[in-house]
């Protein structure tokens, strides 16, 4: 399954910790040109709106509101340091490679960076929607799904 990083379980808590307690995405559109979606979830408080900019090209921000529970808002806020700087296309490859980790398929662990703290939600099925929420936002997105344009 992963090619390169291993994290331990103690490794993968504080990463997830981290990025719930000091989220650095958690912000709202500071000017127009986001396109954004609205998730939610019927089985947790996962409540988010997940907005992405791009300039000839790349993307270059991404940013999250809402509430959300540890997982969902550590996952979206880390989705969100691994989109900038991509182009469309690489930012879906590691989408995929992210669900292919969430689904136990094998996948290439050198582009999640992060993610792999979610390594082990598999384990977890009801923590799955959980921890891809924000992912699944972000791919609506990029295939052209978005709502509205902030």
């Amino acid at each position: 399954m992963p090619t390169s990083i291993e994290l331990t379980p103690l490794m993968m808590r504080e990463i997830i910790m981290d990025h719930y307690s000091s989220p650095r995405h958690k912000l709202s559109p500071d000017d127009k040109g986001y396109l954004s979606i609205h998730s939610s979830s019927v089985n947790c408080i996962d409540d988010i709106d997940v907005y992405l900019k791009e300039e000839n090209g790349i993307i270059v921000d991404a940013r999250w509101t809402g509430t959300a529970c540890a997982i969902s808002t550590a996952s979206t806020d880390i989705i969100c340091d691994l989109l900038i700087g991509k182009s469309k296309e690489e930012a879906l490859s590691i989408i995929a490679e992210y669900k292919k980790m969430l689904n136990e398929e094998d996948y290439d662990a050198s582009v999640l960076e992060e993610a792999l703290a979610f390594a082990n939600t598999s384990k977890q099925a009801s923590r799955i929607h959980c921890a891809s929420i924000g992912w699944d936002a972000f791919k609506e997105i990029l295939e052209g799904h978005s709502h509205e344009e902030k």
